[in-house]
């Protein structure tokens, strides 16, 4: 039995199905598993990228939480650049407000990514790069919902 849409939601989103349920579908479609699996391939290549940058800065004396914060928005750059291309193709926002939109979703994800990342390194053992790694999934992941719903339009 399908529920009735209360009236915040018919009187934000029209009389279309209530937001969670649509959200839930378009999120376990074949659509979103191609564009994650595209997602993960720019994902990849920009965050080896990132991490060169945080191997090369730290080696360069940079602390390790600047390090990481820069390569992460150095990496987001680029992953915006060829997001846009391959993984969001056809999106209707422009070049210059999905820009501003992919780097406000940045910032979610480098909250994520910094937190997470300054508390492996304070309580764990962990080197540094692995730690950067095990943060990127949950940071990644997040940022790609972000983009994929809210920014490009494309789920």
């Amino acid at each position: 039995m399908r529920r009735k849409p209360d009236a915040l939601s018919v009187a934000v989103y029209g009389n279309a199905a209530a937001p969670d349920a649509r959200l839930a579908r378009r999120l376990w479609s074949r659509k979103a598993a191609a564009m994650l699996g595209r997602n993960t391939v720019v994902s990849c290549l920009c965050f080896a990228f990132d991490l060169l940058l945080l191997w090369a800065l730290v080696r360069l004396s940079w602390g390790k939480l600047p390090a990481a914060a820069l390569g992460f928005v150095a990496a987001n750059t680029l992953h915006y650049a060829l997001g846009r291309t391959w993984i969001f193709r056809g999106t209707e926002r422009g070049f210059k407000a999905g820009y501003v939109f992919f780097l406000i979703n940045a910032v979610v994800g480098l909250a994520v990514t910094v937190t997470l990342y300054a508390a492996f390194l304070r309580y764990t053992p962990m080197n540094y790069i692995v730690a950067r790694i095990l943060v990127s999934v949950f940071a990644g992941l997040a940022v790609f919902v972000l983009n994929a719903v809210l920014n490009f339009r494309r789920l």
